[in-house]
């Protein structure tokens, strides 16, 4: 792992939070989705932290955080990370970035900090409850996830082949999650909890639903989007961008034709750069 890239805990409520950090500069803030963690942004991390201070935590319940029962809704989410980017890091301004469940923790996040969040960025998610079953389209795990116990009953001392899976086969090709990668994340996900606290993000999508649609009642997002989903294996396509359509004033991005939804680790460079641009929009 690079020497630049520093890890840290701290505090926010009822989580202790893992989180890593590069640079200085305006903050990025980089959330990241299931089955991964921080790590997924290592190489983005990298390539941005010339002059942006990034921060990647792992979400409540994943990766080195802390497993509470519950607060598993992504407006609670949202909250762990401004209490960590706000009242332990002192930031007043951000950048948001996120990938698959980290887009709804993203939208959660700048709808209630509108004018903190300058813009904001995601990768092959929709928005739950945006009017339409978008969340749900070609995603048969998502009412597995939902069984109570069961799917923990299931993975148990099976997560490398459970998680292999959807590495295997959600990308545009079989390695698109390096062996490393893959080995990192097991390593997480096999920690007691882990597994129950990423099926807990699913879990709570009605509540999420709920909550986004209250969120929208105040109006749509004013910030600037960036948004592309994948094209091949389960990428998202076109469905991602049409979904943040709906929520948001300004949404630029489009299709990735030779990535799947693991899109920033698939291509970190070419994200590092499409990053570096819409950011440098706001800071020109």
């Amino acid at each position: 792992m690079p020497g630049s890239l520093r890890h840290h805990f701290a505090d926010v409520g009822d989580v202790r939070l893992h989180y890593v950090t590069a640079g200085r500069g305006p903050a990025v803030v980089l959330l990241h989705g299931w089955p991964q963690t921080w790590y997924m942004w290592r190489e983005v991390m990298v390539g941005l932290a010339g002059d942006y201070r990034v921060i990647a935590p792992d979400l409540r319940g994943l990766g080195d955080s802390s497993r509470p029962a519950g607060g598993y809704d992504k407006k609670t989410l949202a909250q762990d990370v401004w209490r960590l980017v706000h009242n332990v890091l002192g930031e007043q301004e951000l950048f948001v970035v996120g990938h698959d469940w980290g887009g709804p923790v993203a939208f959660a996040l700048a709808a209630q900090h509108r004018e903190a969040v300058k813009r904001l960025a995601v990768f092959d998610v929709p928005v739950p409850g945006d009017g339409t079953s978008a969340m749900f389209q070609n995603r048969w795990h998502h009412g597995l996830h939902w069984e109570p116990d069961f799917p923990e009953a299931l993975t148990r001392g099976r997560e490398d082949i459970y998680l292999g899976f959807f590495f295997r086969h959600w990308g545009a090709r079989p390695d698109a999650i390096s062996e490393a990668a893959q080995r990192e994340y097991v390593r997480t996900y096999r920690q007691p909890g882990a597994m129950r606290a990423g099926f807990h993000l699913y879990c709570a999508t009605p509540q999420d639903v709920t909550d986004n649609q209250s969120f929208l009642s105040q109006g749509k997002l004013r910030m600037p989007v960036l948004c592309y989903g994948g094209a091949k294996g389960r990428g998202r396509g076109e469905a991602a961008i049409e979904s943040w359509r709906r929520v948001a004033d300004d949404v630029r991005g489009g299709v990735v034709d030779d990535c799947g939804h693991w899109i920033p680790e698939e291509r970190p460079d070419w994200v590092t750069t499409e990053l570096r641009a819409f950011f440098g929009e706001e800071t020109a």
